[in-house]
């Protein structure tokens, strides 16, 4: 302990506690400074020029070391007199009585103390570094005063920083408190300025605006009496105070040591400054400290403010104190729980939520799945919570307690029950359907259902995975779906293993967690697009999942234990199944999905998609009316695809359309409901009538009122009727009259009503004001009606024409049947004779034709070279005609070898000079011997040429069951023709009877 004594007997005796524990040689000499400047600690009667203060320890040492130290009184020169580490210049800091402003944003500078800045500003720091070049290295540091209505305690930094470089001339120096301190510039790096305080400053008046400059007066402390009593027992005061601070925060201590090597005389003024500065006080208090002039008045502030401190510190370590204490006795209350079996820690609670989340399909379990369980439990266990083999054990465990084992959804065996729901849901797809029921009778006749792997093939927007979902649907059964277009990684189906950070299960493994049961629904989509890299091969990867003899025991990289999908039914989607790796097509059953033809379309669009959509846009049936005219000419001009997306997209498009229209009709139909009638800008009436306030211009007000409304309404239907190039006739008298405009190309119809006028003009004036006041509309909103004459202002100029280019045929033309991914085409091949020489048979040929076409040009042009000569021995024009063979359009590729038989037939024509019957259509690939080989896409060829209303079609006789199986509406009105030899074509051909 410290112990201060006097050299007199009347001398204030006081005890003050050491600054830490320990031997006195650990006080530096920088405290003892600060304690023993301090005039006030000594008698007042003795001489003020020497003055001792003597400070022993009695810490532990028999033999206490007493320390002397020697001060001088601080008086009403301190100041001037005392000495200091800051540079002395010349001038004198005193001299300078023009100085630039710098706000200061979080606490005011106190003499003595060193303070960093950032300038923002350019041209400030430029006037700053000026300032040091010219030897007048001083500013004036001014604390930034806070906005009205604004608590200082909840303004962030960043906001008051933002605020002052924002700050400008008169308005910075508006916001900036009278009293600041002078500053030396002590150094300037980038935008940073270290600042040391020199004295107190007082704003007088501004001088310039950029960078803002001020006239200052500088302020001194007020003369106090050093023998005063009272400032004795303040400054001792504030010293024990201090001495108690340092003890709990070692910051204050390093604050001391760097003080007191800047200033090595501490009066009581700068240590009142000092307390202060080190304070935990707010920019208000502190900037109160420093414009308080008063001694004694700034020893009482900083006391103040030294004790608030010590009390936040006190408060501070009892709750420290409070929180470890608690912390403690809940670490003694777990422990207690613990033994007593009352509460158990963190690795029994996941035991045991483990153990609850596998409990119900424990007897389901496998085996040898259980017996893995048990092993990572007890792993689990032994290793500690925060190492990663904890947390890879526990990520394990609930992945593996996750998956439903051996639980199965009760399936749907009423075949009648999930034919509904399918036909509800989708129109067409026999094939679809009918498989499925099968699916589901196998498994009622064997009471249990097995896993199959089905493909779903055909062209986009037919429904291959929205039947999916109708499909779970009628076998009961969870659906999940997931996509494998692009996929590159094996390990999105295999799994990762577990040692990778991050590692994750399959898909397969995902689906089953997601689900809660082991016999899903589950469909892949876009198969035929699987990626492929350097990582590996999905497609091969597919194979063991998609193996019936080999997903019942499917390995997972990640769990690394069989799992059981023999139950699962796959459901596959693909565009082009020659796409598919063979391997892997080979486990599969295909069923292919030609596409939909019109009628079909019109069902779908009529059935299920216009009352979704209708539904979806928030328009009401009676709203609006599509006939079937439009819907045909919607299909066949606008969306001919195989599928109905597009379909779905042009109904939407009308829809929109409609919907904004109504809302259009209705925001123009809203009744006025003010006391004023206004006639159009440009109406008759030019003015606004007002009803009449005196009982002396009521008369003239009403019959105003009345021309009004009658001329505007003569006024806005005219423009209705004149704007359609029909003739208004205002009417003047009778019942009222409807004017009816017949918009062409408008579904809506537009009903004016005109006034009464025979009426007496109160009782109308009466009317009209209660219809103003009640807000009734006479607008009449009828049915919007979209047929085939307005339908291109829905959707647009039609994308599709027709496809039949000639009426009747010319010689050496052709109708050809094609397959495209829009569903199919008729095709015209032309050929004409180019000359005729000896000796110069040959063919060109143009259409942008693939390879495989271009084949079969040569071959056509051999048989029917043979063909002719075997019909016309002496016929010499293949030998010396040069043939053009043209198949439009030429901007279409086209490849294929079915138009073999179409091609001989158009240069037979040609050699012949014999057209070809108009409502005839082939297809047909031809060998050299003559024989037809069956083709590919006979629905859809057949829907083309009904389209082009071709009532004759010849086909191959090997395509004779594809044709049998169409429709009866696709097959309906068509004379087909089964082939197998091209002799057989020409006798149909070129025949004179048509039978």
């Amino acid at each position: 302990m410290l112990k201060l004594l006097s050299s007199s007997s009347s001398c204030l005796h006081g005890r003050v506690h050491g600054l830490r524990p320990g031997p006195a040689s650990e006080l530096a000499s920088p405290v003892l400074r600060v304690l023993g400047s301090l005039a006030g600690l000594t008698r007042q009667n003795c001489p003020a020029s020497a003055r001792r203060a003597f400070f022993c320890s009695n810490s532990g040492n028999v033999s206490d070391q007493v320390r002397e130290v020697e001060f001088k009184a601080a008086g009403n020169e301190a100041d001037a007199k005392s000495s200091s580490a800051i540079v002395s210049t010349n001038p004198r800091p005193e001299d300078y009585l023009t100085v630039i402003a710098l706000p200061l944003p979080h606490r005011p500078l106190f003499p003595g103390f060193n303070m960093p800045i950032y300038v923002k500003d350019p041209k400030l720091l430029a006037a700053l570094q000026e300032s040091r070049r010219r030897q007048a290295p001083y500013a004036g540091a001014f604390l930034l005063k806070v906005e009205l209505g604004t608590d200082p305690s909840l303004v962030s930094g960043s906001e008051t920083d933002t605020n002052i470089h924002e700050l400008k001339g008169k308005e910075l120096f508006n916001r900036l408190h009278e009293v600041g301190t002078l500053a030396q510039i002590s150094s300037i790096q980038g935008d940073q300025v270290v600042l040391i305080g020199h004295s107190r400053l007082r704003i007088t008046e501004m001088v310039d605006e950029e960078p803002l400059t001020v006239k200052v007066d500088h302020l001194k402390d007020k003369p106090y009496n050093k023998d005063n009593h009272v400032i004795d027992i303040t400054s001792f005061e504030l010293t024990s105070r201090f001495i108690d601070r340092v003890k709990t925060c070692s910051n204050w201590l390093d604050h001391v040591k760097t003080y007191t090597q800047d200033i090595r005389d501490l009066n009581i003024p700068r240590f009142a400054d000092f307390g202060a500065a080190i304070s935990g006080a707010n920019k208000l208090q502190g900037q109160e400290v420093l414009e308080e002039l008063d001694v004694h008045k700034r020893l009482k502030l900083a006391l103040e403010l030294v004790k608030k401190d010590i009390e936040n510190s006190k408060i501070q370590e009892s709750i420290e104190e409070a929180i470890e204490e608690n912390n403690s006795l809940d670490e003694h209350l777990k422990a207690i729980k613990k033994e007593l079996g009352l509460e158990t820690d963190d690795k029994t609670t996941l035991t045991d939520k483990f153990r609850e989340m596998l409990e119900p399909n424990r007897e389901n379990c496998p085996p040898h799945v259980l017996q893995v369980i048990e092993e990572e439990l007890t792993k689990l266990h032994q290793l500690e919570a925060g190492s990663s083999a904890f947390n890879l054990a526990r990520n394990y465990l609930d992945w593996l307690t996750s998956i439903p084992w051996g639980k199965y959804s009760d399936e749907n065996f009423d075949v009648l029950r999930a034919q509904k729901i399918l036909d509800e849901d989708h129109y067409g797809l026999t094939d679809v359907k009918e498989r499925i029921l099968e699916f589901i009778a196998v498994g009622k006749l064997r009471g249990t259902s097995q896993g199959k792997i089905i493909c779903l093939s055909g062209p986009p927007g037919v429904g291959k995975t929205s039947i999916g979902r109708s499909i779970a649907h009628a076998l009961n059964r969870n659906f999940f779906r997931f996509s494998v277009g692009g996929l590159s990684d094996v390990a999105e189906i295999k799994g990762h293993r577990r040692t990778y950070v991050g590692g994750m299960p399959g898909k397969m493994v995902q689906c089953l967690k997601n689900v809660g049961t082991a016999n899903p629904l589950v469909l892949i989509d876009e198969i035929d697009k699987l990626g492929r890299d350097h990582v590996g091969d999905p497609a091969s990867a597919l194979l063991e999942l998609l193996d019936p003899e080999q997903n019942a025991n499917f390995l997972d990289h990640y769990l690394d234990v069989p799992i059981d999908l023999s139950k699962v039914l796959f459901v596959c989607t693909a565009n082009v199944v020659e796409m598919i790796p063979n391997p892997l097509l080979d486990r599969m059953e295909v069923i292919y999905i030609t596409g939909y033809v019109t009628d079909e379309k019109m069902q779908i669009a009529r059935d299920y998609l216009e009352k979704t959509i209708r539904d979806a846009c928030g328009i009401q049936p009676e709203q609006v009316e599509v006939t079937d005219t439009a819907l045909l000419a919607l299909i066949e001009h606008y969306c001919r695809e195989a599928g109905v997306r597009n379909l779905e997209k042009h109904i939407e498009k009308i829809y929109r359309k409609i919907a904004l229209q109504l809302v259009r009709q209705a925001a123009s139909d809203e009744p006025v409901v003010s006391g004023q009638i206004q006639s159009p800008p440009d109406g008759p009436a030019g003015v606004d009538v007002q009803l009449a306030d005196t009982y002396e211009t009521q008369a003239e007000a009403v019959d105003k009122l009345d021309q009004s409304v009658v001329a505007s309404k003569n006024q806005i239907a005219a423009e209705m009727v004149e704007g359609n190039g029909h003739e208004y006739i205002p009417q003047t008298s009778g019942e009222g009259v409807a004017i009816q405009t017949d918009l062409p190309g408008e579904p809506a119809v537009a009903e004016v009503q005109v006034a009464d006028t025979d009426e007496p003009v109160d009782s109308k004036h009466a009317k009209e004001t209660e219809r103003i006041q009640e807000g009734e509309t006479t607008k009449k909103v009828e049915k919007v009606l979209v047929d085939s004459s307005n339908l291109d202002h829905f959707v647009g100029k039609p994308v599709f024409h027709a496809e039949r280019i000639y009426d009747q045929t010319p010689v050496g033309v052709v109708m050809g049947l094609a397959w495209t991914a829009m569903g199919g085409c008729t095709l015209y091949i032309e050929t004409t004779q180019i000359e005729e020489a000896e000796g110069k048979g040959s063919l060109h040929v143009t259409g942008q034709l693939g390879g495989v076409m271009k084949e079969s040009t040569q071959i056509a042009h051999t048989v029917a070279r043979a063909i002719l000569l075997d019909r016309e021995p002496d016929s010499t024009f293949f030998a010396n005609s040069k043939l053009h063979l043209h198949v439009p359009a030429g901007a279409t590729p086209k490849d294929g070898p079915s138009a073999g038989c179409t091609m001989i037939t158009s240069m037979l024509s040609v050699a012949m000079k014999k057209p070809i019957r108009r409502d005839l259509a082939m297809t047909g690939e031809v060998t050299l011997t003559g024989r037809i080989l069956p083709i590919g896409g006979v629905k859809e060829k057949t829907i083309a040429a009904r389209r082009s209303e071709v009532k004759t079609i010849i086909l191959p006789a090997s395509n004779r069951r594809d044709f049998d199986k169409l429709a009866p509406n696709i097959k309906g009105g068509l004379d087909v023709h089964f082939v197998d030899h091209y002799s057989q074509i020409f006798n149909l051909a070129f025949s004179d009877d048509p039978n």
